[in-house]
């Protein structure tokens, strides 16, 4: 009878263990991926703001009669498709994250042509409008930048956590899934050529 008891009693300490283990773990899961979801808000957030100018931008250019309604008009279509491009917090997964990249990577491309097109307009550089409107702008790329690095950092130690045993097993069980990295953009480990 004591022998059934101490087994019964061990059995017993080993539920109440392992409930309070599996709970502490799911807890960190559930919590390290709302921090995700919140760094992506912070990611989201920054291209919002970089949204936001773009109009301020162009309408600045504008201004300048003979300026090039081709380049005007690529910012504006490549704004218009990075807006359109959303993805789910929750599921963040590397398919969506490279369509939503493209299309920023696409923004920032026009947006480079049109700050290059600027160059050959001395009173569009001149301009104090567009003077502010161009530091606004070099501040939230880096924004981005670093909101990017934080998401990043935060997605590692995610899916870094999700991975280790034994919180793999609870990780498949109740759904918690890997999430996607931003990733560097093709080819920008060649430096830009630069002529005169």
């Amino acid at each position: 009878m004591k022998k059934g008891l101490i087994a019964l009693i061990v059995v017993g300490l080993i539920l109440v263990i392992a409930y309070f283990s599996f709970k502490g773990m799911y807890n960190n899961m559930v919590t390290m991926q709302e921090a995700t979801s919140g760094q992506w808000a912070n990611v989201e957030t920054s291209y919002q703001r970089r949204a936001d100018l773009i109009p301020n931008l162009v309408n600045t250019v504008k201004g300048a009669a003979d300026f090039e309604k081709e380049t005007l008009t690529q910012v504006i279509e490549a704004r218009s498709k990075a807006t359109s491009v959303q993805v789910n917090a929750d599921d963040i997964n590397p398919q969506q994250l490279q369509k939503f990249q493209e299309a920023q990577d696409q923004l920032s491309g026009a947006l480079s042509r049109l700050l290059v097109s600027v160059e050959r307009y001395p009173d569009i550089k001149a301009n104090q409008n567009f003077l502010a409107l161009q530091s606004q702008l070099e501040g939230t790329e880096n924004r981005i930048s670093v909101e990017r690095r934080k998401f990043n950092q935060t997605v590692q130690s995610y899916n870094a956590y999700i991975k280790k045993f034994p919180q793999t097993i609870i990780a498949n069980m109740s759904g918690f899934d890997k999430k996607g990295y931003f990733q560097a953009v093709a080819g920008s480990e060649n430096a830009p050529a630069v002529e005169f």
